[in-house]
């Protein structure tokens, strides 16, 4: 019952699909990050049949590109993308840190957030509409790593608020029981990718979590659940982007 709760929590928080609903304790908080790579599996399900879907019925790239960026967007309510145009705007405000993590708490949308999403699903739309075959089935794979990755850095990276979404969850995980769990997720993810020719996007991916651990350090003094999405955007974009170039270099 409490793997159960425990999914439920993660399924409902992190996707817009109608779960039951279970009051958030330590029983079934303990593990909600390891079960976050749950909804990258049904991120990558979504793409695939949307994939299958268009091949049947002889849609264009451009349409199927569009469904294979918008898919995971769908699955999650929009969840993460909702974290990196407030991130967006945070850092385009050129303000000092604690004005940075205001702008982050506030719900309102600002014309940087506008112009970064906007600007990101064009060119992850296009990149989408460029991948065929075994690399679409990598970039399935790839939203399950995305969110091991993520969940790994909540469990493990300094949070920069003693309140929010990722304070939460960070604070009532088993920390290490869950990193070592989110680790054999990750490294199982990366392994398929790899078999489907996506180790540049695995570098890619690793290299994104880089970049977010100094980023959130340096700028926002910490991670917070806005600039998880952020990451997870950049890294999904970033994945993509190495399996095309993968394709059209040949599979080096």
């Amino acid at each position: 019952m409490i793997v159960l709760e425990t999914i439920a929590v993660a399924l409902s928080m992190y996707s817009a699909l109608p779960m039951p609903q279970f009051p958030w304790n330590e029983r079934n908080m303990r593990y909600a990050m390891a079960a976050f790579p749950l909804v990258g599996l049904l991120c990558g399900a979504a793409v695939l049949v949307w994939d299958w879907v268009c091949a049947q019925a002889g849609f264009g790239p451009v349409l199927t590109g569009a469904g294979l960026a918008l898919a995971p967007v769908i699955v999650t309510g929009g969840i993460h993308l909702d974290g990196f145009c407030d991130t967006c705007d945070a850092l385009a405000s050129h303000a000092g840190r604690e004005r940075k993590l205001e702008i982050l708490k506030d719900s309102h949308c600002g014309a940087f957030a506008v112009i970064g999403a906007a600007s990101y699903l064009i060119f992850l739309t296009a990149v989408c509409s460029e991948l065929s075959g075994a690399r679409v089935q990598a970039l399935a794979v790839g939203f399950v790593l995305s969110r091991a990755l993520s969940g790994f850095a909540v469990t493990t990276f300094p949070c920069a608020k003693d309140s929010g979404l990722a304070r939460t969850f960070s604070s009532m995980a088993a920390r290490r029981q869950s990193r070592v769990l989110l680790a054999l997720e990750a490294a199982a993810a990366a392994a398929g990718m790899i078999a489907l020719g996506g180790l540049w996007a695995v570098l890619a991916a690793l290299a994104m979590l880089a970049i977010y651990y100094g980023t959130s350090k340096r700028i926002f003094g910490g991670i917070t659940g806005d600039l998880a999405g952020w990451f997870l955007q950049w890294c999904e974009l970033l994945m993509a982007l190495a399996l095309l170039l993968t394709e059209r270099l040949g599979g080096i």
